[in-house]
């Protein structure tokens, strides 16, 4: 009896142990709330734009909506198998995001250990990783708060298909990451190509970070990585670049990032600088995208943002930043300049929800990548009919 009892009990404890070495959590973010346009471009009965005010209800400002799975199972010896899957939705439609793929965001599995994590999927470039928290966008601001077009993926619009990423632990505060996508192209190693490698420090007050982002055809590798790319026609693929900032760029063989940030704290408050160069080189691909303009040469962007947070109370936080974006001359013209100021408030009415607000106001001047007069091109409302525009956003989070 006594044996029997013995072999009853262990057989009992053995779902128990394999539920301690390895577990999987549904975890998600609902993001919904009511903005307000100054100056939406709409067209006209005469095939013109105007400019008009609106109000929408939309999902994912501030964070992204999204629900999702992440695994680990303990393998012995600090060895740990992970994955996440994850998807993106709007909350106002019930409809996917990230052109209707399943698993948008990420998706990818691999390995964590004592020195770091190997993972293999779809997943963001490292510059994302390292760079996009110290910007206004990814601490308090979404994406509307992010730069012009979010030219320079610091926010994440895009994400890296086919990516084998390596991150290291932290050591004496530094932190080194690199990633690589190879293009998939038969007899073209180069095509579609992507890879970053990006290092960060943090020491008490102090944060750092800098990074290269690389990109061969980014019009059909990077900002074509949803499920629904542009057509081809005639053999050459239509622009998946939406924003005007940088749509005329899409016969760009390659697009380079250079992205660097620092950061320091006192007290509450944390003051920051974020920098990136962004390079589309080698216009004039027609293999890569639409050129009708007839463009040649590198179109160069430079960014600046400057910002500040204060946490008044554990409960409520406040962000200012101030972004500036110049492109240099193109075919002849002025590039284009963009100046943006944004601010927000957050307050947390529990450890999972809270209510924010923010307000955003954008001025652009010279000529942008399509050839016409800059217009105020604010990330996620229509681009504005003219230069200026200003969104107001009230919006309501929820975490589980």
């Amino acid at each position: 009896m006594n044996k029997a009892l013995l072999a009853v009990c262990a057989a009992a404890a053995t779902p128990a142990l394999a539920q301690a070495q390895s577990s999987v959590t549904l975890y998600g973010i609902i993001d919904e709330g009511i903005s307000y346009f100054s100056n939406a471009a709409t067209a006209n009965a005469s095939g013109g734009v105007a400019g008009h005010s609106a109000v929408r209800l939309l999902s994912g400002v501030i964070q992204q909506s999204r629900w999702g799975l992440r695994g680990t199972e303990d393998l012995g010896g600090g060895l740990k198998t992970i994955f996440v899957l994850e998807n993106g939705f709007d909350a106002s439609t019930g409809k996917a995001a990230q052109g209707g793929l399943l698993f948008g965001k990420k998706a990818y599995v691999g390995m964590a250990s004592p020195y770091g994590t190997l993972t293999l999927g779809r997943q963001y470039d490292t510059n994302v990783d390292m760079i996009g928290t110290m910007e206004a966008g990814g601490q308090w601001g979404g994406y509307m708060v992010a730069h012009p077009g979010d030219l320079d993926n610091i926010n994440n619009t895009n994400a890296t298909n086919n990516a084998i990423k390596i991150t290291s632990n932290a050591y004496a505060g530094l932190t080194f990451a690199g990633m690589f996508s190879p293009g998939g192209v038969a007899g073209n190693f180069a095509r579609n190509r992507i890879w970053s490698a990006t290092a960060g420090y943090a020491n008490g007050a102090l944060t750092l970070a800098a990074g290269y982002l690389d990109v061969q055809n980014p019009n059909t590798a990077f900002f074509g990585s949803t499920g629904s790319p542009a057509a081809v026609a005639n053999g050459v693929p239509g622009s998946n670049m939406v924003s005007p900032v940088y749509s005329g760029y899409a016969s760009a063989n390659s697009m380079g990032v250079f992205a660097a940030a620092a950061a320091w704290t006192a007290g509450s408050g944390t003051a920051g600088v974020v920098y990136s160069n962004t390079r589309f080189r080698n216009l004039g691909d027609l293999s890569s995208g639409p050129n009708p303009r007839g463009l040649s040469g590198t179109a160069i962007f430079n960014n600046v943002e400057v910002n500040f947070r204060y946490q008044f109370t554990p409960m409520l936080l406040w962000g200012v930043a101030y972004n500036h974006t110049h492109g240099n001359s193109m075919a002849g013209k002025d590039g284009a300049t963009y100046n943006q100021v944004a601010t927000g408030l957050d307050y947390l009415l529990s450890k999972r929800t809270d209510v924010y607000l923010i307000g955003v106001y954008q001025k652009a001047s010279g000529t942008d990548s399509t050839g016409n007069a800059a217009v105020a091109a604010i990330n996620g409302p229509s681009a504005s009919a003219d230069n200026k525009q200003a969104v107001v956003r009230i919006g309501m989070r929820h975490k589980f």
